[in-house]
């Protein structure tokens, strides 16, 4: 047991007049003041808790923590209604009863198949009492989820990782670092066996322990194949330990040697080579056999493998057979054929659609050009006289008359060429002509001179 000044204890410990309170029972009645009640029960829970997680421990009894907190001779006075309140939460839970809960044969470990010791429990025990006994182990809940936890990680983490089967002292040895006792260790693979992580058995006076493998999500019974496994893994650890030991007898013989050589004992340096040959052929026997049961291992290790690769191809056929139900070879053609022939539908509607486009542009573009032609050019020739000629005159104005009825002579500048202006010319000319001939033959009544 260790004293209260090997933990780390809260900061109020050194306030005397909060420790007192602290250390004095409880009231029977806790509506007598609640809040008081209430404070003391909390720093006492946590503390608990504290202690047992810096110790690495997942179970206490009354005693030691009675040891643990105690102060200037004083021991608290109300840690039993303490244990009693956490075992009514549900925070701890006897050994006995933490054991029993457990699916897998709780019997087995009352008799000392794993615990440290033989347990004595009886019915009146794991039936329980109100009171608390100072030996009294309780396991801590929460600690011990954390402790399992932890011990799957290392196991999972190291290098026997592959061996489906473990002895139990091996699994102690590997985790010494986390379970700080056998007790521990125990109360862990309980919790993981409740948690059917882990099947503890015996055979053979021997405690083997069983960790579920990746991809599992519970542990499998330990078959006869396992246990074949396990034999041939174990045999393989001695051969290896045997050929090693072999190895350094035979070193030293030749040492031994070397030695009685120098100090001229001829006789008996040949004597320790001889023995050194025979320890050597052992040696190779003994290698010749570990490479045999390597051999048996990897073949094991090869099939395992090829098992979970057939498993895989026949979860993959039966979902291609799921997915395939409906699908024929039939089918297929003529949905393919249907595909084709939609796109070859789309692709004339797209020529078509694309043909009307290019036309609307074409012809809005033919306008545009027209529009930009009669912008650009002007007209060449006089507008067309929209007033009647003037009524026939006599025919000393007939070149007034002829005149009045031209247009104007338009101001601004036109682009005419010479070879325009001549035809323009022979034209008013000819119209000129045209005109007095008409003046000519039509009966025009002259005005007589004036006597």
């Amino acid at each position: 047991c260790r004293g209260s000044e090997e933990i780390a204890l809260p900061p109020e410990w050194e306030d005397d007049e909060r420790m007192n309170f602290l250390f004095s029972d409880f009231k029977e009645n806790r509506d007598v003041s609640t809040t008081d009640w209430d404070s003391k029960m909390d720093f006492w829970t946590s503390l608990i808790l504290k202690i047992c997680r810096s110790r690495g421990t997942v179970c206490v009894n009354l005693q030691e923590l009675n040891k643990i907190f105690q102060r200037k001779g004083i021991m608290p006075l109300g840690l039993a209604t303490v244990i009693q309140c956490m075992a009514r939460c549900g925070k701890i839970q006897r050994e006995s009863e933490f054991a029993a809960n457990v699916d897998c044969g709780w019997v087995s470990w009352g008799v000392g198949l794993l615990l440290v010791k033989p347990l004595k429990w009886t019915f009146s025990t794991l039936l329980g009492s109100s009171g608390v006994t100072l030996n009294e182990l309780f396991v801590v809940i929460e600690l011990v989820k954390e402790k399992a936890a932890e011990l799957l990680g290392v196991y999972q983490s190291s290098p026997v990782a592959n061996h489906s089967l473990l002895s139990f002292q091996e699994l102690r040895t590997l985790s010494s670092h986390v379970c700080v006792d056998e007790s521990t260790l125990c109360m862990a693979l309980l919790q993981l066996q409740r948690e059917k992580q882990v099947t503890v058995s015996l055979h053979g006076g021997e405690k083997i322990v069983k960790f579920s493998q990746p991809g599992q999500n519970h542990v499998s019974p330990v078959s006869d194949v396992d246990l074949g496994i396990y034999q041939l893994q174990r045999s393989e650890r001695l051969l290896e330990e045997r050929v090693e030991a072999l190895g350094l007898e035979a070193e030293k013989y030749k040492k031994d040697a070397r030695v009685l050589l120098r100090e001229g004992k001829k006789s008996q340096a040949l004597s320790c080579l001889r023995t050194r040959k025979r320890v050597e052929k052992k040696a190779d026997h003994l290698y010749s056999q570990l490479e045999n049961v390597k051999g048996i291992l990897d073949k094991i290790a090869n099939s395992q493998t090829d098992k979970l690769v057939i498993q895989a191809y026949q979860a993959g056929v039966s979902a291609l057979r799921l997915s395939l139900k409906d699908v024929t070879v039939e089918g297929a053609e003529s949905l393919v054929d249907q595909i084709q022939e939609f796109c070859d539908t789309q692709d004339e509607v797209n020529q078509i659609l694309s043909a009307d486009a290019d036309t609307d542009g074409l012809e809005d573009e033919l306008r545009s050009l027209l529009e930009n032609s009669s912008r650009d050019v002007p007209s060449t020739l006089p507008e067309v006289p929209s007033h009647p000629l003037s009524p026939v005159r006599e025919s000393g104005s007939l070149c007034d008359d002829l005149l009045s009825a031209l247009p104007s002579v338009p101001q601004s500048h036109f682009n005419i060429t010479d070879d325009e202006l001549d035809n323009e010319l022979s034209r008013l000319t000819l119209a000129d002509t045209g005109l007095q001939q008409k003046y000519r033959t039509s009966p025009v009544k002259r005005a007589e001179p004036a006597q």
